[in-house]
């Protein structure tokens, strides 16, 4: 009789996810910090500004790695994205002409 394949939850890092864990954990502890702050007196989107900030910086971490210093292998970049360490739809506006430096989508959400 065989034993039932057990799955586990456990994610596999692809090869260099050693060299840049330390930054994006860093990155990770800010952002936590920044959606703990209490925002007393603040405006909603001022509340926001430090998230998007941190969101940003993770974003353009991994783009940079990927895009523009080439030390990151596709595979590496392609999990980022994947498990939520860079938003795609940012990167995506990064590669178009006139967007380069681009913030956050709020700046260019349609119905707005």
């Amino acid at each position: 009789r065989k034993m039932p394949k057990v799955k586990t939850n456990r994610v596999k890092y692809p090869e260099g996810w050693e060299l840049i864990e330390p930054t994006l954990r860093e990155l990770q502890a800010k952002m936590r910090e920044a959606e703990n702050d209490p925002h007393d007196g603040k405006r909603k989107c001022e509340a926001l500004w430090p998230i998007f900030k941190i969101a940003h910086q993770k974003s353009r971490y991994i783009f940079d790695l990927y895009h523009r210093r080439k030390e990151i292998s596709k595979e590496l970049y392609e999990f980022c994205l994947d498990q939520g360490y860079a938003d795609p739809n940012l990167i995506a506006k990064w590669k178009k002409p006139g967007y380069e430096r681009l913030c956050c989508l709020r700046g260019c959400a349609s119905g707005d």
